[in-house]
C-alpha cells in the first residue's frame, strides 16, 4: 500500500484558488483552526479572504513557521486580505460540544460573519456539513487533506488562527503563571503536566479532556501560583 504524504511533502500553492477562479468564483475563502489538540483554552478559528491582485510571500501552514515569521506574515495578511475573521470558541464550549465540532462551529462562524461574503470554501480537512454533504451547506466548498500545507488562503487563516490564539495563552498566562502558558501555549507538555499535577486543574482547562480528568484536585480560582 502506497504511503499517504505528509504535510511536510507538500507545496504550499494557489492552485486550488486558481480553479475555482476559472470556474468563474470571485471571493474564495480558505479557512483553519488552531488549538483543537490543546489541554487548555479556546479553539480559535479564521477565514481569509486574499486578495489575487496582492500576493503575500511565505505564507505557508503555520507550523512550518516560527513565531517571528508568523506574526509578520499575520500583519501583512490583515493589511491586504480582502477580508478575514478570527474566532474563539471557549473551552467550556468545547467541553460541551467536543473539540470536533467546536473546531467545525468556529469555522462557520469566522464564514459568517466574513463581509463580502465568499463564494467558494476552501477548508483543512473539515466538512462544514454534516456527513460532508457540500450540497447541504450554502456555499460551495472543497475540504483538503493538509490544506494548511497545500493552499494559501487556508494556510494564511491557519497563521491568523495561531497567532491569535498564542497571544490569549499570553494573556491567559498572566492571570495563571503556574501553568507556564506562555511556553506551553496549552499544549501537553512535560511542564504543563507536572504543574497539573501540583495544581490541578483551572476554570481554562477542557474538563472533558482525559489528561485534564486524570487529574483528580478540585478546580481552583486563584490567579497565581502558592
Amino acid at each position: 500500500m502506497a504511503r499517504a504524504p505528509d504535510s511536510s511533502e507538500y507545496s504550499c500553492t494557489r492552485i486550488f484558488e486558481s480553479q475555482a477562479f476559472r470556474r468563474g468564483c470571485r471571493l474564495v475563502a480558505g479557512c483553519d483552526e488552531a488549538g483543537r489538540g490543546a489541554l487548555l483554552g479556546p479553539v480559535y478559528a479564521a477565514a481569509v479572504i486574499l486578495d489575487p491582485n496582492q500576493p503575500i510571500a511565505g505564507v505557508d501552514d503555520s507550523k512550518k513557521l516560527s513565531a517571528s515569521e508568523r506574526a509578520a506574515l499575520a500583519v501583512e495578511i490583515r493589511a491586504k486580505a480582502i477580508a478575514f475573521q478570527i474566532v474563539a470558541v471557549e473551552a467550556a464550549e468545547v467541553d460541551a460540544i467536543n473539540v470536533y465540532q467546536a473546531s467545525r462551529v468556529g469555522m462557520i462562524r469566522a464564514l459568517q460573519a466574513l463581509c463580502p461574503a465568499p463564494d467558494f470554501i476552501l477548508t483543512d480537512a473539515m466538512p462544514l456539513a454534516p456527513g460532508d454533504d457540500a450540497a447541504g451547506f450554502p456555499i460551495p466548498y472543497r475540504s483538503l487533506i493538509h490544506g494548511d500545507a497545500r493552499s494559501v488562503s487556508i494556510a494564511a487563516a491557519s497563521i491568523l488562527a495561531k497567532v491569535s490564539r498564542d497571544a490569549r495563552l499570553v494573556e491567559l498566562d498572566r492571570l495563571y503563571p503556574q501553568y507556564l502558558l506562555a511556553k506551553n501555549k496549552g499544549y501537553g507538555t512535560p511542564d504543563h503536566f507536572a504543574s497539573l499535577a501540583r495544581y490541578g486543574p483551572c476554570a481554562e482547562h477542557r474538563q472533558t479532556f482525559q489528561p485534564v480528568r486524570d487529574f483528580t484536585l478540585p478546580l481552583f480560582p486563584f490567579q497565581g501560583a502558592s
